[in-house]
């Protein structure tokens, strides 16, 4: 599998695991049988309803054919970076500076699948307002996925996004919050300068330390972190980045 190291927000490179080109492929066969699952109930219903085909109505051709235009965007905001079908085959959308990706970032990805899987071509070529060779644009996106480094399709490189595997990366699967005890007393309260993409960073880091043992990574981000808010502690790198963690939960809980 290809991995690569992107820089985070402490301008320390971490190792992420791109997913093979079968996993893609796989995760959007799950999505697009959803969709179907969806159509063929919702077709069912609606007939039992209305006694006809809902096709047959334009409003509800268009009320009832937005979640499964928008199913991509939406999945994608509200699990994490995963569709359904990503989230099946565990594979995952983050930025390409190894934080959580923003709602913009997540809506320019999504804007652009008309471009990087333009099944309107097919249209156009059947109503015969394209020339059959321009059929050669429907592989774009998977193109641009082959020869791009960090194996991303058009809208990845536009929305500064890449697709990783979360086999390797466990702390992917999981939020930045964690559970603490209810007489849990803060230590840091200037964790809470850090931004989300550092919060989200640092969760990643502690996991990876954790299970490679690389005790330098835990240092230099200590440091990084000390320095930047000034910080002095009697702790040991890793217990000092997992409370740090566990103070941002509790403040932001609260």
């Amino acid at each position: 599998m290809l991995n690569v190291k992107l820089d985070t927000g402490f301008n320390i490179e971490v190792e992420f695991t791109i997913p093979a080109l079968y996993k893609r492929f796989l995760a959007w066969g799950i999505d697009i049988l959803i969709m179907i699952a969806y159509y063929i109930v919702l077709s069912k219903v609606m007939s039992g309803v209305f006694g006809m085909s809902w096709i047959e109505h334009t409003w509800m051709v268009v009320l009832f054919g937005l979640p499964p235009f928008c199913y991509h965007l939406l999945c994608e905001i509200f699990l994490g970076g995963q569709s359904i079908g990503k989230k099946a085959v565990r594979i995952k959308v983050i930025s390409a500076d190894g934080g959580q990706p923003s709602i913009s970032q997540y809506l320019i990805r999504w804007l652009f699948r008309t471009v990087d899987f333009p099944v309107w071509i097919l249209a156009a070529i059947g109503y015969s307002s394209l020339p059959w060779w321009s059929s050669v644009f429907l592989f774009g996106g998977l193109a641009c996925v082959l020869i791009s480094p960090y194996s991303q399709r058009i809208g990845d490189l536009v929305a500064g996004t890449v697709l990783i595997d979360t086999r390797t990366r466990h702390s992917w699967e999981d939020t930045v919050f964690t559970e603490l005890s209810d007489n849990y007393q803060p230590r840091y309260p200037e964790v809470m300068q850090l931004s989300d993409k550092d919060i989200n960073t640092l969760k990643s880091i502690i996991n990876s330390v954790s299970r490679s043992g690389d005790y330098d990574l835990s240092m230099r981000i200590a440091e990084r972190i000390r320095t930047k808010l000034n910080l002095a502690s009697d702790q040991d790198s890793l217990e000092f980045l997992q409370t740090l963690l566990m103070d941002y939960n509790y403040y932001s809980t609260r």
